[in-house]
Order: structure tokens, then sequence, then C-alpha cells
């Protein structure tokens, strides 16, 4: 099953990309590898709901940040979409690095990056298994609880 058709069997419809915020490129080809900058956990509106603004382990509670986190690897596939022009393009999603805006003390990160990865290999299949990183930080953008950054192996 395409990559495409297994985002319709799921029920799942990409947003509109992202535009950047700032000076950078929402993704960078080179070679056989597709680099998309972190993304937030915008929406279908594109914009960032209340609940998923704060700190994990304080406002925001450990099954909201890992929806959350989900949103965020949407947003990474529609960021591949735009770029690639179709998602069937994508080989393996070879990396992903997760940013959760936690307080000092809340533990289970790997959990919350947990709704990111298992949108990918909802997706994507065994080819949506990667190589991770998910670091607890002070703040991001826009106050989001979560950001996820993505590597995939294109054709």
């Amino acid at each position: 099953m395409s990559i495409e058709a297994r985002l319709k069997s799921l029920g799942l419809v990409l947003p509109q990309a992202a535009a950047p915020v700032a000076n950078y490129v929402p993704a960078v080809r080179t070679g056989s590898l597709l680099v998309i900058s972190g993304q937030l956990c915008l929406g279908a509106d594109g914009k960032l709901a209340d609940a998923h603004k704060g700190k994990v382990g304080g406002s925001v509670s450990q099954e909201t940040a890992k929806e959350a986190a989900r949103l965020c690897a949407i947003n990474l596939l529609a960021q591949a979409k735009a770029a690639l022009g179709s998602l069937d393009q994508i080989r393996r999603c070879v990396r992903l690095g997760g940013f959760i805006n936690s307080t000092p003390d809340f533990i289970p990160l790997p959990a919350v990056m947990n709704g990111a990865s298992d949108l990918m290999v909802e997706v994507l299949g065994d080819a949506g298994r990667h190589a991770r990183t998910t670091v607890g930080v002070a703040q991001l953008p826009l106050d989001a609880a979560v950001e996820v950054e993505a590597m995939f192996e294109v054709q």
C-alpha cells in the first residue's frame, strides 16, 4: 500500500505545511536525505491549541503531550509532502528528534515522544522505525509543549 493510501485508510488528512517563522527553510534535501526543520504541534487550522501550550508535567499532561507529539509528526509529513510532491518518495524515516517543554522533574519524556514515533510506524510501516533522540527543554517557540524534527531517506 502506498504511503498516500495508508494515510487515507487511517483517516489522516495532512494540513497545509507551516511557513517558517524565522530565517530558515522548512526542509532541505541533500542527496537521498530530506531533513525537516522542527515542527510544532499545530492543529489542522494551523494554530497552537491552548491544551498544547505550557510545560509537560505542569499544565500539560503526559497524554496531552503525547497527542501533541503526534501532531508534530503529522506536520513533519506535511512538510515532506510539500518538499517532495508525494510522500511515496519516502523510503524510510531515518531519525526523529524530539524536544519536550517540560518541568525539570518530568521523567517520562520517551513516552511523550512515542506519539510521534508511533505515527511514523502507522503511516510508513517498518520503514517508519527510526533512530531517535528525546530531550527535555526549558522553553519552545510559542510556548509549545512539543517540537519534533525529522530526517527521511527519499528516492
